[in-house]
């Protein structure tokens, strides 16, 4: 795996205004991109979190997930960077991919 920079706070912002839905959550080695994907069952959502373990994998980046009944948190950080790089955009980009592909509803 190739080091990743972070990006500065400019490159950030205006990335993340080029993605729907996500916002930044935490603070520092913590920050992370985010956002809330909705299904109508546990069904749905974990098909959902199946899938993006592949995409995570074809990556070799891997998200933070909150998994519950009808949705799923996704958070995209660099660890090893200490915060949010240019791979992070990228993932959510596909993460959103994923779910306009997905059969279920996003809520």
């Amino acid at each position: 795996m190739q080091a990743r920079s972070l990006l500065s706070p400019t490159d950030l912002l205006t990335g993340l205004a080029q993605l729907d839905g996500w916002t930044l959550d935490g603070d520092g080695a913590d920050l992370a991109i985010t956002k809330k994907f909705g299904f109508s069952n546990f069904y749905e959502t974990m098909a959902f979190v199946n899938a993006l373990a592949f995409v995570a994998n074809q990556q070799d980046h891997h998200p933070d997930l909150q998994v519950s009944y009808g949705h799923c948190v996704v958070c995209w950080r660099t660890h090893d960077a200490g915060g949010i790089t240019a791979w992070d955009l990228h993932c959510a980009t596909l993460t959103d991919l994923l779910m306009s592909q997905s059969s279920g509803p996003a809520r």
